[in-house]
C-alpha cells in the first residue's frame, strides 16, 4: 500500500477535484483496478509502487489505443504526404505525465488515483526515462515529434531501441562513473512490438555486375523487428508513431554446416547480430569511426526505407496488396528529414533500392532522391563531422560504395562544368576526402543528396554559408535554409512549471507569476539538492545553473574561473552552477574532476559559509531538467561565440523565467532579438572578435599575467590548492588553457565576471529584476517547436500544418 497523503499533497490533490468530470473519474478507477487485476495480475494486498505505475501506464495508453488507430485510418484514407524523421537518437524521457497533459486526462487521473489512496508523483517516479539520446539532438527530436503530432502532420520517428541508453553517471570521489542504463528493465509499457513488419537487413558479401543490372550477394541477414510507440498531439485526437528498431539474427544465423557441439557455440553467436541495437554510443560532438556504429546507421537507414517503400506502394489502411508503383510520384507523398549526419546512408540506399531492385534509371532515381531528402546539420566542430574510411565502407557495404562513387563522379562532373580547371575546389568538394586513408564526407554527401540544407539558428547557418560548406552553398545557394530549433512548450512548461498557468497566477497577474511562482520552485529544488546531495541551499539566494553536455567548447572551465574569483573575493551572492555531462573523452572528465574539486573546497570552507555553494547534479536527463530548470534565476550559455549551433537549454531556462548569461552564440542571438539584448546579460566576443583573435594570434599568457584574479584562480588550480593530496592532478588542464585552448576561455574572463557584477547588482533589486524575466517570457514564443516545424512543413517538406482535430473515437465502441 502506498503510504498516506502529506497535508501539502493533499491540498494539491483537492485542488483538482471537480475539475474532473466524476463519469471519466470513476471509469479510470475502474480500469484501473481491472489492469492491476488482469494485466499484473495482482490485487491490493500484494502490488508494488511500480505495479500501480504500470496499472496506471496501461489505463492512460487505453486511451491512446482508439485514436492511434483512427489516426493512420485517416491517413490512410486522405493520403497525404507523410514526412519521416530519421535520427540516431530519440531523447524522450518519461511519457505518462506527457501523455496526460496532451490528453486532456491529468485532472481525471490524479483525482481517481487520490481517491484510490495513491500519490500521483510517487508513480510518475516510478517510471524510467526513455534515455536514448546523448543531448541536445535527441531532445530535439522528442520535441519536433510532439509538434508534428499537435500541428496534424502525417509524421513517423524512425531511430533504433538500444537495449541501454546514455549511461548512468555516479561521481564516485569527485570521479565520473559510468554505469549502464538498463531501462528495459522492468518492461516498457508505451511500445507495441510489430513482428509482422519485420525487415532483413544485409551487410558484407560482394557485388554481381551482370545484364540484368547489379546484385548484391553473399550478404550477411539480420533482422530489424520494430517497436512502436505513440505520439500524441495536443488534444487533437491525433496519434502518430516512433517506430524503433531492435536488431535480431535470423534463425538459420550462423547454424549451416555446425558438427556436435557446435550448435551451442552458434546459438550464443547470434549475439554478434543482436549487438547492433544494444548500446547507445555516449558520444556528442565527437566521431567515433567504429565498425558497429556505422551498422547501426545502415541498419536504422535500411530498415526504415523499407518500411516507407512499403507504405508509399500500398494505399488502403491494413492492407499488403501494391497500388502504386511509379516512383516519379515519391516526393510528393513522401519526405525524408536526416537529424545530422548519422542517417546518411539513406541516401545511397534509396538510390541502391531504386535503381538495383525497382529498376529505374540512374538520373531518374538521383531526381527522386534529392527531391525526397533534406539535411540538417547540428554542428561546425571538425571533429563532430563524420568521415568513414573506405576501407570500413568496402568491407561493410560493398554496393553502397560503388554507389557513393558514382555520385561522386556525376557530382565532379557538374562541379569541372562550373568551375573548369579549379582543382582545388574540386578536391574540397569532393565526398571522397584523398591523402593519407581515404574518407567519405557525410556532410558532403548529405548535400549533394538533398534539396535542402538548413542549420539551427541564423548564426550557425550563416556560418555554414561562409564557412563550413561556402563551396556548396556558392554552387547551390538555393538548398541552404535556417530552421531555427525551438521547444515544446507541453513538455517544458505546461507539464515541468505548471504554476505558470494556473488560474491563480492569471487572477494574480505577472508580477505576482515571477516571484511566487519561481520560489516554489526553488524551495522544492533545495529539498531535492539536500535530499540527494545532503547540501542545505538557502532557496532565497540565486540559483545560477549551467546545463550542457561537458565540452570545451561549451566552457565550463570559464564558469569555474568565475567560481574560484567569487569565492576569493568572499562572494555575498550564493551561487550553485549545477553542470551534467555524459562526456566520452578524457578532458571531459577531467573537467567534471576540477568542478567536483571546487565544490568541496567551497561547500566546506568555514569563512564563504552559505554565501556561496557548488553542487555537481549527478547523472542529469530529462526528469532532472524538468526540476532545475524551472528553478533557475540564471542561465549560463557562454561557448566561444561561433561554436554552438543553437542550443535548447537556452530557450528552457527563457520560457521558465531565467534570465540569460551568455555570448553571442547560438540561439542566444535570436533570443536578445526577441526580448531585448538589454533584457539578457551579453558579454564577450563576438563571432568577427574571434575572428580577428585568430588571425593576430590566440596568447593565453598575455591575458594571465595582465588579470591579476585570473592568475590568482589558475595558480591555485595549479598548485594543488583544490586538489590538496594530489597537487599536480590538474596541471593538464591548466597547459590546455594556457597553450592549446581552441575556445579562448581567457579571452572572454575579464567581461565575464563584469558581468556577473551586474548579475549580482540587478538581482539585489527584484522589481529591474522581474521586468527584464517579463520581457523575456513574453519573447521566447518565437522558440517553440510548433513555429520550427510549421517551417519545417511549409519550406521544406511541402507540407501544410494544420490546427483541426480529428473526431474522438468512441471508447465504448
Amino acid at each position: 500500500m502506498s503510504k498516506p497523503l502529506s497535508d501539502h499533497d493533499r491540498k494539491k490533490q483537492i485542488s483538482v477535484r471537480g475539475l474532473a468530470g466524476v463519469e471519466n473519474v470513476t471509469e479510470l478507477k475502474q480500469n484501473f483496478n481491472r489492469h492491476l487485476h488482469f494485466t499484473l495480475v495482482k490485487d491490493r494486498n500484494v502490488a508494488t509502487k511500480r505495479d500501480y505505475y504500470f496499472a496506471l501506464a496501461n489505463t492512460v495508453r487505453d486511451h491512446l489505443i482508439g485514436r492511434w488507430i483512427r489516426t493512420q485510418q485517416h491517413y490512410y484514407e486522405k493520403d497525404p504526404k507523410r514526412v519521416y524523421y530519421i535520427s540516431l537518437e530519440f531523447y524522450m524521457g518519461r511519457t505518462l505525465q506527457n501523455t496526460m497533459v496532451n490528453l486532456a486526462l491529468e485532472n481525471a487521473c490524479d483525482e481517481a488515483m487520490y481517491q484510490l489512496g495513491l500519490d500521483m508523483e510517487e508513480l510518475e517516479d516510478m517510471e524510467e526515462d526513455a534515455g536514448l539520446g546523448n543531448g541536445g539532438l535527441g531532445r530535439l527530436a522528442a520535441c519536433f515529434l510532439d509538434s508534428m503530432a499537435s500541428l496534424g502532420l502525417a509524421a513517423y520517428g524512425y531511430g533504433i531501441r538500444y537495449e541501454f541508453g546514455i549511461f548512468n553517471q555516479k561521481i564516485v570521489n569527485g570521479w565520473q562513473v559510468e554505469e549502464a542504463d538498463d531501462w528495459l528493465r522492468y518492461g516498457n509499457p508505451w511500445e507495441k512490438a510489430r513482428p509482422e513488419y519485420m525487415r532483413p537487413v544485409r551487410f558484407y558479401g560482394r557485388t554481381e555486375h551482370g545484364p540484368d543490372g547489379v546484385k548484391w550477394v553473399d550478404a550477411q541477414v539480420v533482422l530489424a523487428l520494430p517497436y512502436d510507440t505513440p505520439v500524441p498531439g495536443y488534444r487533437n485526437n491525433i496519434v502518430n508513431t516512433m517506430r524503433l528498431w531492435s536488431a535480431k539474427a535470423p534463425c538459420e544465423f550462423n547454424l549451416k554446416d555446425f558438427n556436435v557441439g557446435g550448435y551451442i557455440q552458434a546459438v550464443l553467436d547470434r549475439n554478434l547480430a543482436e549487438n547492433i541495437s544494444r548500446v547507445l554510443y555516449p558520444n556528442d560532438n565527437f566521431f567515433e569511426g567504429k565498425e558497429l556504429r556505422l551498422k547501426q546507421e545502415y541498419f536504422v537507414v535500411s530498415a526504415t526505407l523499407q518500411d516507407i517503400i512499403r507504405r508509399f506502394k500500398v494505399s488502403k489502411f491494413g492492407s499488403r496488396e501494391i497500388a502504386r508503383t511509379d516512383f516519379s510520384k515519391l516526393p510528393d507523398k513522401v519526405a525524408i528529414q536526416l537529424n545530422d549526419t548519422h542517417p546518411a546512408m539513406a541516401i545511397p540506399e534509396l538510390m541502391r533500392v531504386l535503381v538495383d531492385e525497382e529498376k529505374l534509371s540512374w538520373d531518374k532515381a538521383w531526381d527522386i532522391c534529392v527531391r525526397t531528402c533534406a539535411y540538417t546539420n547540428h554542428t561546425v566542430l571538425p571533429e563532430a563531422l563524420e568521415r568513414w574510411p573506405v576501407d570500413l565502407f568496402a568491407h561493410l557495404l560493398p554496393r553502397h560504395l560503388e554507389i557513393v562513387y558514382e555520385i561522386n563522379r556525376r557530382h565532379l562532373e557538374r562541379v569541372a562544368a562550373k568551375y573548369p580547371g579549379d582543382n582545388d575546389r574540386l578536391r574540397r568538394m569532393s565526398l571522397i576526402e584523398e591523402g593519407g586513408q581515404k574518407r567519405i564526407n557525410m556532410a558532403h554527401l548529405c548535400i549533394v543528396g538533398s534539396h535542402a540544407v538548413n542549420g539551427v539558428a541564423q548564426i550557425h547557418s550563416d556560418i555554414l554559408k561562409a564557412t563550413v560548406f561556402k563551396d556548396f552553398y556558392e554552387m547551390e545557394p538555393h538548398k541552404f535554409q535556417n530552421k531555427t530549433n525551438g521547444i515544446t512548450p507541453r513538455r517544458w512548461l505546461v507539464m515541468c512549471n505548471p504554476g505558470f498557468l494556473s488560474p491563480l497566477c492569471r487572477c494574480f497577474g505577472v508580477f505576482f507569476l515571477c516571484f511566487s511562482v519561481p520560489q516554489e520552485n526553488k524551495l522544492k529544488f533545495a529539498v531535492h539538492l539536500e535530499e540527494h546531495y545532503k547540501v542545505k541551499i538557502n532557496p532565497n539566494s540565486m540559483f545560477d545553473i549551467q546545463v550542457k553536455r561537458i565540452h570545451e567548447y561549451k566552457r565550463q572551465l570559464l564558469n569555474c574561473l568565475h567560481i574560484i574569483t567569487y569565492f576569493n573575493r568572499d562572494a555575498s551572492v550564493l551561487l550553485s552552477p549545477c553542470i551534467p555531462a555524459a562526456p566520452g573523452y578524457h578532458t571531459a572528465k577531467m573537467i567534471i574532476r576540477l568542478i567536483t574539486a571546487i565544490g568541496d573546497v567551497v561547500n566546506n570552507d568555514p569563512v564563504i559559509g552559505d554565501r556561496l555553494k557548488v553542487i555537481f547534479l549527478e547523472n542529469y536527463r530529462v526528469t532532472l531538467a524538468e526540476k532545475a530548470i524551472p528553478a533557475a534565476d540564471l542561465s549560463e550559455q557562454i561557448s566561444t561565440a561561433g561554436t554552438e549551433a543553437s542550443g535548447t537549454g537556452n530557450m528552457k531556462f527563457m520560457l521558465n523565467g531565467a534570465l540569460t548569461i551568455g555570448t553571442m552564440d547560438g540561439a542566444n542571438v535570436e533570443m536578445a532579438e526577441e526580448a531585448g539584448e538589454d533584457n539578457l546579460f551579453i558579454f564577450g566576443m563576438r563571432v568577427d572578435d574571434v575572428d580577428k583573435l585568430d588571425m593576430k594570434g590566440y596568447h593565453a599568457e598575455e591575458y594571465y599575467n595582465r588579470l591579476p584574479e585570473l592568475k590568482q584562480a589558475i595558480d591555485q588550480i595549479a598548485g594543488g590548492f583544490f586538489s590538496p593530496k594530489q597537487p599536480d592532478l590538474f596541471k593538464e588542464i591548466v597547459n590546455m588553457l594556457m597553450h592549446h585552448d581552441r575556445f579562448k576561455v581567457f579571452a572572454d574572463y575579464e567581461d565575464y565576471i563584469k558581468c556577473q557584477e551586474k548579475v549580482n547588482a540587478l538581482y539585489k533589486n527584484p522589481k529591474e529584476w522581474t521586468k527584464k524575466v517579463i520581457y523575456n517570457i513574453a519573447g521566447c514564443g518565437k522558440f517553440s517547436s510548433d513555429r520550427t516545424i510549421a517551417q519545417y512543413a511549409r519550406e521544406i517538406w511541402g507540407m501544410e500544418p494544420t490546427l483541426e482535430k480529428l473526431p474522438a473515437p468512441d471508447d465504448k465502441q
